[in-house]
């Protein structure tokens, strides 16, 4: 059973995602919270597998929320879902750098949504190839970010670094197998190793730190 928390100032949301959740024989409801801090509250005390995390909330937002869920070291099977208006969001990009597992827009189907979580909930993370190039590259290369290389980086293998540099292009396994002319269990071993040595939750992760390493160009 995948226990869900929801999190989002409007009541219509929460009631259509609780609806939504509620229905399928493999989903439970963890809880319910209107503000930030409530989110954390319930996610420390309830500890589900997945948060969808509204970004733009009272008390304290989502990012915040989020940034408090992933520090926890009690919290360490908790995924958060950020869900928001626009997919070029700025909040986005920081979410994501907070340790957030991906973002799904407020219109997914809810047929996407539902397979969202499931993935979530197994350890993979939420990301769009595309989406994440667009949202990264506009956000994270902006001139007034400073790269700022992991403090790790060195520890990484130069097939390492550039495994890392094909996951911050939004390459999935079989396509950096590909590109390296390597199976795709190899490609896989890599990127759980790079994973490793930067502390890095899920992939989404190891995006944010390609870019503010440097080791993908805008």
């Amino acid at each position: 059973m995948i226990r869900v928390l929801i999190a989002d100032d409007q009541d219509l949301v929460r009631l259509g995602l609780r609806a939504l959740v509620e229905s399928e024989d493999d989903l439970a409801l963890a809880g319910e919270a209107a503000d930030g801090l409530r989110a954390v509250e319930l996610a420390r005390r309830e500890r589900p597998d997945v948060v969808l995390m509204d970004i733009r909330m009272p008390g304290i937002d989502g990012i915040e929320a989020t940034r408090r869920i992933v520090a926890d070291p009690e919290l360490t099977g908790t995924r958060v879902v950020v869900l928001t208006t626009f997919e070029l969001d700025e909040y986005v990009f920081d979410a994501l750098r907070h340790g957030a597992s991906g973002f799904l827009t407020k219109d997914t189907r809810p047929a996407e949504l539902l397979r969202a979580i499931r993935l979530v909930a197994e350890g993979e993370a939420l990301l769009s190839p595309s989406v994440t190039r667009r949202v990264v590259r506009e956000f994270a290369t902006r001139p007034s970010r400073v790269p700022r290389p992991h403090p790790r980086l060195d520890t990484l293998t130069d097939r390492e670094r550039q495994v890392v540099g094909l996951v911050g292009e939004g390459l999935n396994n079989e396509e950096i197998a590909a590109r390296l002319v390597v199976s795709p269990a190899t490609a896989r071993t890599h990127v759980s190793r790079a994973m490793g040595k930067l502390g890095a939750r899920d992939r989404a992760q190891l995006v944010v730190f390609a870019y503010q390493s440097g080791l993908v160009s805008g």
